[in-house]
């Protein structure tokens, strides 16, 4: 097991009263007054609220209470998750000092069960990139090495936890928004099976890609988490819930004869060291008795595009809502009506935003829809189908999360076509709802976290997440911490 500080750790120590939960939830605060100017992983600190809840856990303990797998717990929120009377901006400046009048089903959950909620953290705007710089708050650093990205588009909240200046966080995966800062910072990363986790509440980039789940430093937090948030919801009309048993009661699952797939296409093309660790995980497979089995899946190379179509296409239509009239930013000066949508929109929205309003609002148009989007959707199933297949011939397929390890401050700004391809690993598993979570495999020879991806088909969380347990376990090296905030 990874030595870094994790739930249950915390929980025992509040159980056993060696810590009060107010002493814990006052040492998170500090700590990220003192690393988030470095950082910038928290948008908004929500002290006051952390410090009540903390105090209403205390008074539980002192009661002989029982407690929730994840009371008393200080947790973050990706700033596109809403909170009842906290501004959620989407970073932003368009919904600036927007503040919901209800709580994301997630946070529901979360804020019955006493979970400490310290604030909220920094994101792409409108979770639209891959560094996260494209926040109007400026992008969160990366922990193991400040000069680097920290990931898009949640990198706020892998910031947050790879700094250790939360226990874990909620961040949402619309194209690998998850998992690739996950892989950036050196911790896991869980995208479930879309449906598994409610939606309602999370501001919607692409709806029929978006997935909220949990960033975490080790396997077994993830599942805990997992396990918490993955219920059926009745407001969300695609919520399904999880499937069978709680991923975290099956972690210590023995992986002798499970077929760990991988397919070639994964690895063309993606950097040496990336491609070696990879392969190098696959070789601890091997000595935990697993099969490795090769095989080609050729589709791969639609899901690029087939991806960025599709969800600018949905992106256009839900952001069409903000139009200054009913919330956030609006326009000062203008000369009617549609003079002032024109000009709230085009200030309120950043360049990235706009690049994937524009580009959806192309494929959608008149004479371009069956070039363009329904070809797109006609591949989506396409590839759906090409991963059934690829589910019969194994259980789990191993990948690279991403092609590289973080890139250094600015480059995806000034480079941001090139940005895209960082997600040539990651959108599959979007385009296709299945479940997938990354895990540390390595350092490149600058030190930097190297990630990989485990694959499920549709609700097999508990197998992917047994699967990464088992590797955390071998190689628990793989996992090691920065050098910011609380060690537990």
């Amino acid at each position: 097991m990874s030595e870094r500080g994790n739930i249950k750790k915390v929980s025992e120590l509040l159980r056993g009263r060696q810590i009060s939960c107010e002493e814990l939830t006052k040492s998170y605060i500090d700590e990220i007054e003192k690393s988030n100017g470095e950082l910038n992983a928290y948008v908004k600190i929500t002290p006051e609220s952390a410090l009540e809840t903390a105090r209403a856990v205390d008074k539980k303990i002192a009661d002989g209470e029982e407690l929730s797998p994840l009371e008393g717990i200080p947790m973050t929120l990706k700033d596109n998750i809403s909170t009842d009377g906290i501004e959620t901006t989407c970073c932003s400046k368009i919904l600036k000092g927007y503040v919901p009048v209800y709580d994301a089903t997630v946070w529901d959950i979360l804020k019955k069960q006493n979970a400490v909620l310290l604030g909220k953290t920094n994101m792409d705007e409108f979770a639209m990139g891959s560094s996260c710089e494209t926040s109007c708050f400026g992008g969160a650093k990366n922990p193991h090495n400040i000069e680097h990205v920290a990931g898009g588009s949640s990198g706020g909240v892998a910031s947050a936890v790879g700094g250790n200046i939360a226990v874990y966080g909620l961040g949402s995966d619309t194209g690998g928004s998850i998992r690739q800062p996950a892989s950036f910072c050196g911790i896991v990363g869980l995208k479930p099976t879309y449906g598994a986790v409610s939606r309602y509440g999370l501001i919607a980039y692409a709806s029929s890609f978006d997935q909220i789940g949990p960033i975490t430093t080790s396997v077994e937090d993830a599942a805990i988490v997992f396990d918490a948030i993955s219920e059926y919801d009745e407001r969300d009309s695609t919520s399904r819930g999880k499937n069978g048993t709680p991923s975290a009661t099956t972690l210590k699952n023995s992986i002798k004869g499970m077929r760990i797939g991988i397919a070639k296409e994964y690895i063309d093309g993606v950097r040496d060291d990336v491609r070696e660790a990879v392969l190098g995980a696959s070789k601890v497979y091997e000595s935990l008795g697993a099969e490795i089995v090769y095989f080609d899946l050729p589709v791969l190379k639609y899901s690029l595009p087939v991806y960025y179509i599709l969800a600018c296409a949905e992106a256009s239509s839900n952001l069409g809502r903000y139009d200054g009239i009913r919330y956030g930013y609006k326009a000062e000066h203008y000369d009617d009506v549609n003079d002032m949508i024109k000009k709230t929109r085009s200030e309120g929205f950043g360049d990235e935003v706009k690049r994937r309003i524009l580009l959806g609002t192309y494929v959608l148009s008149s004479g371009y829809y069956d070039a363009y989007y329904k070809k797109a959707q006609n591949l989506r199933g396409t590839i759906v189908n090409a991963f059934k297949d690829a589910f019969t011939k194994c259980d789990v397929i191993l990948a690279p999360t991403v092609p590289m390890t973080a890139f250094k401050n600015g480059n995806a700004i000034s480079d941001p076509v090139e940005t895209y391809l960082t997600d040539i690993c990651t959108v599959p598993v979007n385009i296709c709802g299945l479940p997938a979570v990354s895990v540390p495999c390595g350092f490149n020879a600058n030190g930097m976290p190297i990630g990989m991806q485990l694959i499920g088909n549709t609700f097999a969380e508990a197998t992917i997440l047994n699967a990464a347990y088992q590797y955390e376990t071998a190689v628990p090296e793989a996992f090691k911490s920065s050098d910011f905030g609380i060690k537990l």
